[in-house]
């Protein structure tokens, strides 16, 4: 059909090529940009999809920073700790070679402690200027700010990583379920003749905790355990049995007032003639006392008295003869006692009626005698005061003392080494466990007398240990017999942190958890439970890339500084001139201290490689891989495919020339009427 109002060919021509051209710009569009998404019309659903990868991407990108970044920090730190440790190093060398006495000349070892020195103040100052843009990183500013300093019981801490989460608080509770214990085995006092326990001998201890030993000698003196009874037998000696009490490891007798001089002073000579028993009282009756000045002279439980307050003077003289008297010098202005030889005489208040039925002085005045107490009250009830003390009894006893039954070759093993050991029969209990204490160093095991003969490893912990292996013993011996057990172990401490079972080495507990990483080291034996709290510091680092508690990693430097450094056995600094443990004081104390801060600095660098490696380098890893992922996801959604859009560009092209062509032939279409009409 034919139309000239309406050329519906030239209208359909006109759609095609419309199409066509749009799709030659699209084509030209992809291929110019490189992205198949140019608008969000181009593909509304895979826009939102890119635009969600894209910013994920965006995260990870800066993750990647920040791991890196952080990464830097580390290896900044660890350089740092490098050089304090090149540094402990020397400074274990040098009090290891200050230990050389015999061969060193004190101008050599002095020489040594200026080293020392000079590696102390370097220590400090790699602390204080160890930085990464302006942070410091060693002086303690990065550690985590806890309660734990101010809790009964704790020696030492380290936080090494602890996830705060949005409280920026953790509370943690610490449930101690069982105390170390050190590997121990006991020798029973039945080894010994007489036996540690028996009647002849036994056990004192005073306030600082040290076992002595307190013996029964010929004239019936017979102190025993703790201090906490006495017995004299009444062999002539003494006429009275006095009042005992106790108060800081020392037995104090009260006499009464009615007892003689003679008896307190013969108590201390009786008492002081045991090994390693020192007895004194206040005022011994054979001394002299002079005070001037009109001061009252106060003199064995007696106190005289001038009515005129002039100079005067007390002096106790034993006498060949059986009664007590008194007498004045007035050249002298002395009191003279002369104690009588008979055992019923005078005691303190009959002394002091002597002095007071004197005749008046020459110049009229009188005599006033009193008898008074150790703390200058008037006595009433009891006079004079005798204090018994044992003075290194267990060194100093030698005589009356447990002896082994036979001869004896055992050798001891500990977790340090091991020493053999020979005895001969009569060897005392104190001799052997002085013997073992002499290499204690060399074996890690230390003897005690306690009701026996007890070996103690020196530490704490599962691995500690203390064998004994009886090599020979004689045929009336009993030490191999009486043993506890002939090896034994230490154990660690049982504890739980929040609920979680903990690690325990020795005294040390640790837990190494997602969201906190701790070590604390109770005192010796603890089982108390405790609880703190962190409530913030800490390097934070993110390393995820959204901004959650999840996605960041808390780390704990401490400080290295000379006061910080240390353990159990001290802090760094006191390894300085004039301090405690410096090699003119005590060169073994500094080695023990050295050693220790050299594990502690080991320690801190390992614990921050394993951050480094483990945590930062495989989150590093991770992030470019997930990167790529992302990156590969969005490419496919947005990117163009230059191989297909170019074909697409040439089908383009082609039927944008064929539809212009077909719309010329059919704008030709209404002139074909003309040849109708003519």
């Amino acid at each position: 059909m034919t139309r000239i109002n309406t050329n519906v060919s030239s209208l359909v021509a006109q759609n095609r090529l419309a199409s066509s051209n749009h799709d030659l710009q699209q084509s030209l569009t992809r291929l110019s940009t490189g992205l198949r998404i140019n608008s969000a019309s181009d593909n509304p659903a895979g826009l939102l999809a890119s635009q969600a990868l894209r910013s994920e991407i965006t995260g990870l990108t800066k993750a990647i920073s920040n791991t890196t970044r952080a990464s830097q920090i580390i290896s900044t730190a660890d350089s740092a700790l490098g050089q304090v440790s090149n540094l402990l190093n020397d400074v274990r060398g040098l009090v290891v070679e200050a230990a050389n006495t015999g061969a060193l000349s004190d101008e050599e070892i002095a020489a040594n402690q200026l080293q020392i020195d000079s590696s102390l103040e370097a220590i400090n100052r790699i602390s204080q200027t160890t930085t990464f843009q302006g942070k410091k990183l060693l002086d303690g500013s990065q550690e985590f700010i806890s309660t734990l300093d101010t809790v009964p019981g704790v020696t030492d801490f380290s936080i090494d990583q602890a996830n705060l989460g949005t409280s920026g608080k953790i509370d943690v509770e610490v449930n101690v379920s069982s105390a170390a214990a050190k590997a121990e085995i006991s020798v029973a006092a039945g080894t010994f003749d007489p036996p540690l326990d028996g009647e002849a001998v036994a056990t004192s201890k005073l306030e600082t905790n040290t076992y002595y030993h307190a013996v029964l000698n010929d004239s019936g003196i017979r102190i025993t355990g703790d201090f906490d009874s006495v017995q004299f037998v009444d062999d002539g000696n003494f006429n009275n049995i006095p009042a005992a009490s106790i108060a800081g490891g020392v037995l104090t007798l009260l006499y009464d007032s009615y007892d003689q001089p003679h008896a307190i002073g013969l108590s201390a000579s009786r008492i002081n003639a045991l090994p390693g028993i020192e007895a004194h009282y206040e005022g011994g009756y054979s001394e002299h006392t002079q005070q001037t000045g009109g001061v009252t002279p106060v003199h064995a439980g007696l106190e005289v008295r001038r009515s005129d307050g002039g100079n005067i003077a007390i002096a106790y003289t034993d006498a060949d003869q059986a009664a007590t008297t008194a007498s004045f010098d007035e050249q002298t202005n002395t009191v003279n006692i002369a104690l009588g030889t008979d055992e019923t005489g005078k005691g303190f208040v009959d002394i002091a009626q002597l002095v007071n039925d004197l005749p008046s002085l020459s110049g009229g005045a009188d005599l006033t005698a009193t008898v008074i107490d150790s703390d200058g009250e008037e006595a009433t009830g009891s006079s004079q005061r005798l204090n018994l003390t044992a003075a290194d009894l267990s060194t100093n006893l030698t005589n009356f003392q447990p002896k082994l039954k036979g001869d004896l070759i055992f050798e001891l093993k500990g977790s340090a080494g091991g020493e053999t050991f020979q005895f001969s029969e009569g060897a005392t209990a104190q001799q052997i466990a002085a013997a073992v204490n002499l290499v204690s160093d060399s074996t890690g095991v230390v003897a005690s007398i306690d009701d026996g003969l007890r070996f103690t490893s020196q530490n704490y912990g599962s691995d500690e240990s203390v064998e004994i292996e009886v090599i020979r013993e004689g045929d009336d011996g009993t030490f191999e017999s009486n043993l506890s057990q002939s090896r034994g172990l230490g154990s660690d401490v049982e504890a739980t942190v929040n609920g979680v079972k903990a690690g325990g080495t020795g005294n040390n507990l640790s837990i190494n958890t997602s969201g906190l990483d701790l070590s604390v080291t109770v005192e010796e034996g603890s089982s108390s439970n405790f609880q703190f709290s962190i409530t913030g510091g800490g390097a934070t680092f993110q390393l995820g890339p959204n901004a959650t508690s999840t996605q960041r990693a808390s780390l704990g430097i401490g400080s290295v500084s000379t006061g910080k450094l240390g353990g159990a056995s001290g802090r760094l600094y006191e390894l300085g001139s004039g301090q405690a443990k410096s090699l003119t004081n005590d060169v073994q104390g500094a080695a023990s201290i050295i050693d220790e801060v050299i594990s502690k600095v080991v320690g801190m660098r390992g614990r921050l490689g394993s951050f480094q490696s483990t945590t930062l380098e495989s989150n590093l890893v991770s992030l470019n891989e997930t990167k790529a992922n992302l990156q590969e996801a969005d490419s496919s959604i947005r990117d163009a495919d230059f191989a297909q859009e170019s074909a697409n560009l040439t089908r383009a092209q082609i039927l944008v020339q064929s539809g212009t062509n077909v719309l010329s032939l059919a704008n030709q279409n209404p002139r074909n009427v003309l040849s109708l009409l003519g």
